[in-house]
């Protein structure tokens, strides 16, 4: 049986191309251009919007009382989520509403496809990557952050238990629900390769 464990597992090589990324080092050491994460604070924001979307079509897809208690939550940590780019924009006059960028684009669309379209199985599959990875990468970015990076809290904020705990009940839900394992292989690997193309893009600004 398809599960979580495994499928992080399987896609571990793209994990630690997203960890290795000069985008993601450059928060940790501090030497990332501003503008570039200007750039990604506007498109995460942009992409979050999405997320939250994709959340309520499974919190009304959720077949059962414990899928709508945990895609609520969900839900609601995208929102708190959202407060935290609220006072980067604040800090650093940062335009929340952008134009998105290729890749910022194919991620959504691939989300909000997935939601409208799928079973709440596959849901989960497509939006457990994003939270697993950043989970993962605040925690292995947490021992080695330079404490004078001016990203320091971005690092902090993912390295923190309420993401790790949102990440695992979510995970949950994918191996509770299931699917087709098959789909459900490709929509977590796609998801990978579109947080890949993410941090990527916004480098590719700077």
């Amino acid at each position: 049986m398809i599960n979580a464990k495994k499928l992080w597992s399987a896609n571990a090589d793209l994990a630690n191309a997203c960890l290795e990324h000069p985008f993601v080092q450059g928060i940790a050491t501090g030497d990332l251009p501003l503008d570039a994460f200007k750039v990604y604070v506007a498109q995460d924001a942009f992409f979050l919007e999405a997320f939250a979307r994709a959340y309520a079509l499974a919190v009304a897809k959720a077949p059962d009382r414990e899928g709508l208690t945990v895609f609520k939550d969900l839900l609601n940590g995208v929102f708190e989520e959202l407060t935290l780019h609220e006072g980067y924009a604040k800090k650093w006059r940062i335009e929340l509403s952008p134009t998105p960028l290729p890749s910022t684009r194919a991620y959504t669309d691939f989300l909000l496809a997935t939601a409208g379209l799928e079973p709440v199985g596959h849901i989960a599959a497509a939006m457990t990557p994003c939270m697993r990875l950043y989970s993962w990468l605040g925690q292995s970015l947490a021992p080695v952050t330079n404490p004078d990076s001016p990203y320091k809290e971005w690092v902090e904020t993912y390295s923190g238990p309420e993401l790790d705990d949102l990440s695992s009940q979510l995970e949950t839900l994918l191996d509770r629900y299931q699917g087709d394992s098959q789909i459900i292989e490709r929509r977590y690997r796609t998801a990978m390769e579109l947080e890949l193309a993410f941090f990527a893009g916004a480098y590719a600004t700077a």
